[in-house]
C-alpha cells in the first residue's frame, strides 16, 4: 500500500449556501481570497470550469480567453498551487437547454464543441493537461425526445473532436445517473469506458469517479474505483458522501457511511493511486446552516477524514483478513473491519 496524496477542490466548493428551495445565507467570496485558502486547508490542487478561470468567456475571442486564463495561471504560481482540470461548463447556456454535445439543434452541438476547444485552450494555458466532461444535460426527460444511438454517436463525435484539437489532452468522462436531467446516457463508470473504447484513441479518455454520483446509480464507490483501475482509467477522484438515493448531497466525505469511505480509500490506497501525479479531488458542499467563518471546515475535515482512514487502510491486518477469507468466515471477517473501524 504505497498511494501518494495531492489534494484539490474547486471553488465552487466555497459557496453562499443558496439551494433550489432558498436564497444564499453566506457572503460571495472572490476568486483570489478563495485561491488564498487552498494551502491554509492543506490543499496543492484547484479544480476549474472553463469559466471559473475565464468568467464570461463566451464573449471573448480565443486569443483573449488565453490571455486571461495565463492571468489566472501566474495567480496559482504565486499561491503555489497547481490547476488539476479543466471542465467546459455546457449546462448553463441558454443554447444547451436541450443538451450540449446531444442537443437535437446543430447549431448547440457546434457551439458545444467550440466552448469544449475554448476550454482545452484555458487547460493549456493553466498547464493542466487533463479535461473533466461532467455531461450534465446529455440526456432526456422522456425517452422519445432523443434517439440514444445517435447521441452515442454525438457524443463519441464530440470527444474525437477534442482529442484532435490537441494531442496531449486526457479525458475524464464524469458518470451521474440523473440530475439535473431525469435519465442521462452515461450513467456508470461502465457506460464510460464503452463509451472511450469507441473513440480513435481510447489511451487518452477515463473517468472521474465521484463517490455521491455513484450511489446515486445503486452501485457502491469502492467497487466502480475497482474497476476503472482494473482498466487503468481512473484519471481523477471526486470524494464526498451521499444520505440515500435522492439528489446529489455533496456532504463532507465519510461523514454519512464510514465504511463505505474506507474501503475507497482502502481500493485508492492498495493500487497506488496518486503515485502517477493523480489528485484526490473533493467535491463538497458546507451544509447551509455553516457561519461564514466556518464554511470551510467541510474541506478541511474531509481531508482529514481521508488520512485517518489512509492510517486505517495500513495498519488493517491484512494477515487476519486474508486468513478469514480463506476459512469464508465472512461473520468474522465483518466483525474484524467493524472493530479497526472503532479503533479495537
Amino acid at each position: 500500500m504505497a498511494g501518494e496524496y495531492r489534494f484539490s477542490f474547486g471553488p465552487w466548493n466555497v459557496h453562499e449556501g443558496a439551494d433550489p428551495f432558498g436564497p444564499t445565507v453566506r457572503r460571495s467570496i472572490t476568486f483570489a481570497r478563495k485561491l488564498k485558502l487552498y494551502k491554509k486547508l492543506g490543499f496543492d490542487g484547484v479544480q476549474f470550469h472553463d469559466d471559473d478561470a475565464v468568467p464570461d468567456m463566451n464573449g471573448l475571442s480565443p486569443k483573449d480567453i488565453t490571455k486571461k486564463a495565463k492571468e489566472v495561471r501566474q495567480m496559482l504560481v504565486d499561491e503555489d498551487l497547481t490547476a488539476e482540470f479543466v471542465a467546459p461548463r455546457l449546462w448553463e447556456d441558454e443554447r444547451t437547454i436541450d443538451g450540449a454535445y446531444t442537443s437535437n439543434d446543430k447549431k448547440a452541438r457546434e457551439y458545444a464543441k467550440d466552448r469544449s476547444r475554448r476550454a482545452i485552450d484555458i487547460a493549456v494555458a493553466l498547464e493542466t493537461k487533463l479535461i473533466v466532461l461532467w455531461l450534465a444535460r446529455e440526456g432526456t426527460y422522456i425517452r422519445e425526445a432523443k434517439d440514444s444511438k445517435v447521441a452515442v454517436d454525438r457524443l463519441v463525435a464530440a470527444i474525437d473532436d477534442m482529442l484532435d484539437y490537441n494531442p496531449d489532452i486526457k479525458i475524464a468522462i464524469e458518470p451521474k445517473p440523473n440530475e439535473p436531467m431525469d435519465q442521462a446516457y452515461i450513467p456508470t463508470t461502465g457506460h464510460a469506458l464503452a463509451l472511450a473504447s469507441l473513440t480513435h484513441n481510447p489511451k487518452r479518455v477515463g473517468v472521474n469517479i465521484e463517490t455521491a454520483h455513484t450511489i446515486l446509480a445503486g452501485l457502491d464507490p469502492s467497487d466502480e474505483m475497482g474497476f476503472a483501475l482494473a482498466c487503468d482509467k481512473l484519471y481523477t477522484v471526486h470524494l464526498n458522501d451521499q444520505n440515500g438515493l435522492k439528489f446529489d448531497e455533496d456532504k463532507s466525505f465519510g461523514s454519512v457511511d464510514l465504511r463505505r469511505a474506507f474501503n475507497q480509500v482502502r481500493i485508492l490506497d492498495k493500487y497506488n493511486y496518486g503515485k502517477k501525479g493523480e489528485f484526490v479531488g473533493l467535491d463538497v458542499k458546507a451544509m447551509r446552516t455553516q457561519k461564514q467563518d466556518a464554511a470551510t471546515k467541510h474541506l478541511s475535515n474531509s481531508r482529514t477524514i481521508f488520512l485517518r482512514l489512509v492510517e486505517l487502510a495500513r495498519s488493517l491486518d491484512e494477515r487476519k483478513v486474508n486468513e478469514l477469507i480463506a476459512a469464508r468466515d465472512y461473520e468474522e471477517l465483518d466483525l474484524l473491519i467493524v472493530n479497526h473501524l472503532m479503533g479495537k
